[in-house]
């Protein structure tokens, strides 16, 4: 079941990187913060639910033992938050994307793992194909500012804080999602219904401390029924994450890259939309994405 849950994990935060394009203001500073108190308030929701609705017994410990975790997937989160300001530069930078090649390099290194041709071969595609169509979504931004009439604000030039954010998700989500892979998979230090509760509660009370913050030390207002498109965002965030842990602990080092093609979703997505086209190397590359899924699929049930 690990493949269909990375799938549905993909698709879900393939949708909620659409709504995160929508929702994000480039004159908005507070933008990043409004994501993170709606996406916390949604988990936080979710969280409750899903405690009562099964009657898990959830050990607040657990909240300080997937701490790191938590910390290192709120942290890479809001700094991709805080990009969205830079769209046109980092948020489809192949740098960013290719966190889970990252991770699946990593458990490789550091755990013994055999892998099949057709599982190498699909990995290859998926990554490939990730870095390629973010390489190309790039070139068509820059094309795009380029022949643009207006002036280019400053801050979408290339600069050190445009590379910076990129890079900063990549190795921080990257070193998240392996720390996941240990935790769920390879070493199995916390069950999934616990991870799940723990990295909720955690982002509900980070969303908590937002609020605060932007309520009363910068003194902006919040109307969360204003804030529809971000609401959708978090609704597809918590949808992706709920099916995410299930889909690490089975089978972390596949899973990972897998469940990075969120961002081939995203291209198709916006495609449907916000009507724009694809060319005819886009169309390849996701192709060769959906290719890849497929052969991991296979190897699945091999």
């Amino acid at each position: 079941m690990w493949f269909l849950y990375a799938v549905v994990t993909a698709l879900a935060w393939g949708g909620a990187d659409l709504f995160y394009k929508k929702g994000s203001d480039p004159h908005d500073r507070s933008s990043h913060i409004k994501i993170v108190i709606m996406v916390g308030l949604v988990m936080g929701i979710h969280a409750t639910a899903y405690l009562f609705i099964r009657g898990i017994n959830f050990d607040p410990i657990d909240l300080v033992r997937y701490l790191p975790v938590s910390a290192l997937y709120i942290l890479s989160m809001t700094i991709g938050y805080i990009g969205l300001r830079y769209m046109e530069l980092s948020i489809a930078s192949p740098v960013q994307n290719s966190s889970g090649a990252v991770t699946a390099i990593l458990l490789f290194i550091f755990f013994t793992h055999e892998l099949s041709i057709v599982e190498i071969l699909g990995i290859t595609m998926i990554t490939a194909g990730v870095i390629g169509i973010a390489i190309l979504e790039k070139r068509a931004e820059r094309e795009a500012l380029q022949n643009s009439l207006s002036a280019i604000d400053q801050k979408y030039q290339i600069g050190f804080m445009a590379i910076t954010f990129p890079i900063l998700y990549c190795i921080i989500d990257g070193l998240g999602t392996f720390a996941d892979g240990i935790y769920l998979d390879e070493l199995s230090l916390i069950s999934e219904d616990a991870a799940l509760l723990a990295y909720e509660f955690t982002f509900f009370i980070c969303s908590v401390f937002a609020f605060t913050y932007l309520k009363f030390i910068k003194k902006q207002p919040f109307r969360i029924f204003q804030e529809r498109v971000k609401g959708y965002a978090a609704l597809f965030e918590t949808t992706g994450q709920f099916f995410y842990v299930f889909a690490m602990s089975s089978n972390a080092i596949i899973a990972a890259p897998l469940i990075a093609s969120y961002s081939i979703f995203s291209v198709i997505l916006s495609r449907i939309f916000l009507q724009e086209r694809l060319n005819k190397k886009q169309y390849a590359i996701i192709v060769m994405v959906i290719a890849g899924i497929a052969l991991l699929g296979l190897a699945d049930e091999l």
